[in-house]
């Protein structure tokens, strides 16, 4: 598959119409979603204030027996976390360390970071770079169509207006980076969120700093678009 697609950029106006039109519980104001985001926002400070690469190489030898060697998972199932955004990877470890996100592995690990682990391990991994994984030649054309242009009849923005052309993500808004993570791992999470399963606790769809957007959007996507949109991200470059 190609690995630098040309783009037709969705306007971000399309998901501010997609969460205007989305249930109201599903869509909180910038001041509720954080003053009710609980272990989210207890983290003002970004990784890169405290954060070091060097002891992030150190302690990401438990990490590296799902998440692979410098996070290139092997493991369809568990997710890539080379070249992954460092706010979002500290935020998702506040949220497993929380109880907010759960797993029966990543629970008790993350029950013993301190904020300078979590810190150290993000930054570390944003440092490393994905290797490239292959997209199913059967659904990647489509999901690229989905992901570029998403689906006017359904209000589903296109992925790119958040996770960037080549999925790279956004460092400031905190959306993360898509390339190359397992399919297998991106159809669960996107069902998770058009379930609810994502996150528990009295405001799940708040829980993170873009939650609200994803659970929107996932559940106005069909299986087959779910099934095509992740086989084209674990092709991307």
């Amino acid at each position: 598959m190609p690995q630098r697609p040309r783009v037709a950029w969705t306007s971000l106006a399309v998901i501010a119409a997609a969460l205007q039109s989305a249930p109201a519980s599903a869509t909180p104001t910038p001041a509720a979603t954080f003053a009710t985001a609980g272990p989210a926002a207890a983290a003002p400070e970004l990784p890169f204030t405290k954060g070091r690469i060097a002891d992030g190489s150190t302690k990401s030898a438990v990490c590296s027996a799902c998440h692979g060697p410098n996070g290139n998972s092997v493991n369809p199932e568990w997710p890539r976390l080379a070249g992954q955004s460092a706010v979002y990877i500290a935020e998702q470890l506040r949220l497993f360390r929380a109880e907010v996100r759960t797993n029966p592995v990543m629970q008790p690990l993350a029950a013993t970071l301190s904020d300078q682990d979590i810190d150290d391990l993000a930054v570390y991994y944003e440092s490393q770079t994905p290797t490239g994984l292959e997209a199913d030649p059967s659904y990647w054309h489509d999901g690229q169509a989905l992901y570029l242009r998403g689906d006017r009849a359904r209000e589903i923005p296109g992925c790119v207006a958040c996770h960037g052309p080549v999925g790279r993500g956004n460092l400031a808004a905190g959306y993360p980076a898509l390339r190359a993570q397992q399919a297998v791992y991106v159809v669960k999470q996107l069902n998770d969120y058009a379930s609810g399963a994502r996150y528990r606790g009295p405001n799940p769809q708040q829980a993170s700093r873009n939650g609200a957007m994803m659970f929107s959007i996932a559940r106005r996507l069909t299986p087959e678009q779910i099934r095509d949109v992740a086989s084209y991200v674990q092709g991307m470059r």
